[in-house]
């Protein structure tokens, strides 16, 4: 299952508008980091890794906002660090959703049950809940016991609730596909989340482990075997068809990375929230002035096993909407997604 159909509709029509207005170059979503700071230490990621002065400044809501609309996007992932530290995280999300913007508020969980009030259910809110295997193997990534019993409470708590509730797994060279499986099918079945996004572990410059990134071959092997006996299809993953296709290795792509920019509390980064080559103030400059053709497999090494989605999921989704055949077939399964898996969160008025 891909996007649910009203916001597939309005990414498509988002798309055409592009395409009427000739433009090359424009974001699908916009990786909006409000802050770096983080209650966890996660081995895989490197964003605490900033100077102390850095992670106790907060962005301004004008200006977290401002830089959305600046860029146009249709939808916005707040990330960070961990976005609930924030102080008003509720007001960014509030004027975004007011825009009718679809947003994701990325999380640990953590701090989800303490200001869940803070938040009103809406068709275009959801929280995006970080979930990388089962109990034991979820603890050890996030270094820390606990987090994964206290983001199943906030999980069941928040689709109570009415809220629209997604998951994001990243996996390692550790995992297996029986870990994928296992781990995807506890979302799916018995937590039945509204939708699933996964993405194979990059190597991210500033993070403590270097040890466990996916190489490309391991990768495609990994989510062929997990996808098998007809896991895909079941699945609610919050995918193009063909970027499940492109995990497998059935396709490739290039990197797009200028369609998921990101903005922090440094501006626009260069090329993408994985790698920094810079920033700049405006998302203008950022386009315009960013050579793009140096980056991805085989142009860039620091490109070399990344399969990430921030890349590659826009890549695919372009390539969907100049297929006729793949057009249909991502609404078959969008269609077939939204009306075989009945939820509470559904009911969540916008």
């Amino acid at each position: 299952m891909a996007m649910p159909l009203r916001q597939s509709i309005k990414v498509a029509t988002y798309l055409a508008e592009q395409k009427l207005r000739r433009r090359d170059k424009f974001p699908l979503i916009v990786e909006l980091e409000p802050l770096f700071a983080c209650n966890l230490k996660c081995e895989g990621c490197g964003k605490i890794q900033h100077p102390a002065g850095v992670l106790k400044q907060r962005m301004p809501v004008a200006q977290a906002v401002g830089a959305v609309l600046e860029s146009g996007a249709p939808m916005v992932s707040i990330a960070g660090g961990e976005p609930l530290m924030h102080p008003q995280i509720d007001e960014i999300v509030r004027q975004l959703v007011a825009r009718k913007k679809y947003v994701f508020l990325c999380t640990n969980a953590l701090l989800l049950r303490k200001k869940m009030d803070k938040f009103t259910p809406s068709r275009y809110f959801a929280f995006a809940v970080h979930i990388d295997g089962l109990r034991e193997r979820h603890d050890e990534s996030v270094a820390k016991e606990g987090v994964f019993d206290e983001a199943v409470a906030a999980i069941k708590e928040a689709k109570r609730r009415g809220f629209r509730v997604t998951t994001n797994s990243t996996f390692f060279n550790t995992d297996t596909p029986q870990t994928v499986i296992e781990v995807l099918n506890y979302l799916n079945d018995d937590l039945q989340v509204d939708e699933m996004m996964i993405s194979p572990a990059y190597a991210y410059e500033k993070a403590p482990d270097q040890e466990h990134f996916l190489g490309v071959e391991q990768t495609r092997e990994l989510f062929k075997k997990a996808f098998a006996g007809g896991n895909r299809r079941r699945w609610r993953l919050n995918h193009s068809p063909l970027f499940l296709d492109f995990l497998e290795g059935k396709v490739d792509f290039p990197c797009t990375a200028w369609a998921i920019p990101n903005y922090s509390l440094f501006g626009w980064q260069r090329p993408c929230y994985l790698m920094a080559d810079g920033y700049v103030p405006t998302y203008r400059e950022l386009i315009e002035d960013t050579d793009w053709d140096r980056y991805g497999r085989g142009k860039d090494p620091r490109c070399a096993n990344c399969m990430a989605h921030c890349g590659y999921e826009p890549t695919a989704v372009l390539a969907t909407m100049g297929s006729l055949k793949e057009s249909l077939r991502a609404l078959r399964e969008t269609v077939s997604g939204s009306t075989g898996h009945a939820h509470p969160s559904s009911a969540a008025k916008g």
